[in-house]
């Protein structure tokens, strides 16, 4: 059922987007190739050969952007920093681009004149891609040293104005996708095996930049770091059933606890040591696939964790499911388990995304028992469509929003410690290996148009006022709201719609004009030539 109330005065509440999805300039003033510049840019990998080159543009727009923010009336903005825009090898020593850490530096202070506060992460995913091919990226322990260089160059240059740092965005993907299917950047299919070392090698690196920053950092500069962790929420399919609850406890520890646990509890969950300890011996392997950490590392790894981030999008249901002894050992294999979901669930979007509001509380109150209740901000959650015409009125991207923030409010009256809340994302951007057929943004771009205007759809209005009255204070107002964003989405689109075409005239001016042009200019010479002749 649906709570109104209203969250706790000083609730945070912004939205967010990362650097290579947004910013495009790719090869400009000095910015080196990132791993997803090199992944893009081969043929295949990627829908329709998308890149996010140009992307949203938004390397040349933050003004522009910045009002959006403005007009949401959003508390936080959370980006990222794109480590090879500033470091153009991922090597201090070799090379700084000053041009990059002037981009940053006047992005963070315009955001503080008006009032936004950066929430900034480090990496979400966009590795130099001289760090790949020097070293295999995240395979290596080298990556280590290099990343705490970089993340102690940020502290130093922008740490007197940002006060909350996340080390990782979702680094669960950038170990599973990149290095275990291959679909993300590199690209590589090290499977059973791959995922679980670039994620140690990921904690650790986390571990590493939190000392640094408390060492050196913390009592001058007096800000947070954490760690941004997605999980979607797994459901036994049957709650009476044991089997079924252990599988979706494996589900939760293999995708949240994979790194909460060694940051919380000093070491992997101990299902996952289980599980893929008797796999990798059933295989005949002398030890796991899964590294261990030494007694040293794991005092050193844990409470490494001002706060935790965590991003949200679904629920699956869970049931047991015992895959045969296979020579091909997988990651996905390891934690003996299918997934299903309700065929009554809304889908709005991908095939991927349910829309299952109730799963969010119970994955907050999973965090607060198990890591003894951190501090938590919500800093990925939203909703996309795969509509290729524009869909300004999404009215059920309002009807995510309301539920799943619903369920953050009542998580709070559970006793969850959770201090803001992100939507996912401010703007339509590249979305990975889908490309542009996805859409997240609470502002549609059109960007079959060279100045890649923003639009609001109807969940801009709608937020603005979740915003403004801090929740959800009475039936009849938010059902006002509902109706007043529908309203306001259908005047945005007549403007869409008017603007549209005249791209689109403004692209047959282009193309058209030049040619008959030059097919009268041809015409011109044959006649001329045929009446020379003539004449001779």
């Amino acid at each position: 059922s649906f709570y109104y109330g209203t969250f706790p005065a000083g609730f945070l509440w912004g939205v967010g987007s990362s650097a290579y999805q947004t910013e495009g300039a790719w090869d400009k003033d000095g910015k080196g190739p990132s791993i997803w510049d090199a992944f893009t840019h081969k043929k295949g990998k990627v829908f329709r050969n998308e890149t996010g080159d140009s992307a949203c543009d938004g390397y040349y727009k933050v003004k522009d952007d910045i009002q959006l923010l403005k007009e949401l009336k959003v508390n936080h903005y959370l980006l990222s920093i794109s480590w090879p825009r500033i470091m153009p090898t991922g090597i201090k020593a070799e090379q700084l681009n000053e041009k990059g850490i002037q981009f940053y530096n006047d992005t963070i202070n315009s955001l503080l004149e008006n009032n936004i506060t950066p929430i900034v992460s480090l990496y979400h995913w966009d590795l130099p891609q001289v760090l790949q091919e020097k070293y295999g990226g995240w395979q290596n322990i080298s990556m280590i040293n290099y990343f705490n260089d970089y993340a102690n160059l940020c502290f130093e240059k922008f740490g007197d104005r940002v006060k909350h740092w996340i080390t990782f965005s979702n680094p669960w993907a950038v170990a599973e996708k990149g290095y275990e299917t291959g679909e993300h950047a590199p690209g590589l299919k090290l499977g059973g095996c791959g995922a679980y070392k670039a994620a140690h090698h990921i904690i650790k690196t986390h571990a590493k930049v939190w000392h640094s920053y408390n060492n050196t950092w913390r009592r001058e500069q007096r800000g947070m770091v954490g760690i941004s962790l997605t999980s979607g929420w797994g459901e036994p399919v049957d709650p009476h059933s044991q089997t079924d609850r252990d599988a979706a406890e494996r589900y939760i520890q293999f995708h949240l606890g994979w790194f909460a646990n060694p940051i919380y509890r000093g070491d992997y969950p101990e299902v996952m040591k289980n599980y893929v300890g008797r796999k990798s011996a059933q295989q005949g392997l002398g030890t796991s696939r899964l590294p261990t950490f030494s007694v040293q590392e794991k005092t050193y790894i844990k409470g490494t964790s001002d706060f935790l981030g965590i991003g949200h999008f679904t629920t699956r249901y869970v049931l047991q499911k015992n895959f045969p002894f296979l020579q091909v050992s997988s990651y996905h294999t390891d934690h003996d388990l299918a997934e299903l979901v309700d065929p009554n669930w809304p889908a709005p979007g991908p095939k991927w995304l349910y829309s299952v509001p109730w799963g969010f509380r119970r994955l907050l109150n999973f965090i607060k028992t198990q890591y003894g209740n951190p501090l938590i901000y919500v800093t990925e959650n939203g909703v996309s469509e795969t509509l290729q015409c524009p869909q300004l009125c999404d009215e059920w991207r309002i009807q995510y929003l309301k539920g799943y923030i619903n369920e953050i409010l009542k998580a709070l009256n559970d006793g969850v410690n959770v201090r803001g809340y992100t939507a996912w994302s401010l703007l339509d951007k590249f979305e990975w290996n889908k490309g542009f057929s996805e859409r997240f943004g609470l502002y549609h771009i059109d960007f079959k148009n060279k100045n890649k205007p923003r639009y609001p759809k109807a969940s801009v209005d709608y937020y603005k006022k979740i915003i403004s009255a801090n929740g959800f204070p009475n039936p009849r107002e938010v059902e006002n709201w509902h109706r007043k964003a529908m309203d306001t989405c259908s005047a945005t689109h007549q403007h869409l719609a008017a603007d549209s075409l005249i791209t689109h005239m403004e692209m047959v001016t282009e193309i058209v004009l030049p040619t008959v042009f030059t097919l009268c200019i041809l015409i011109s010479i044959v006649l001329l030539i045929f009446y020379l002749r003539n004449h001779s």
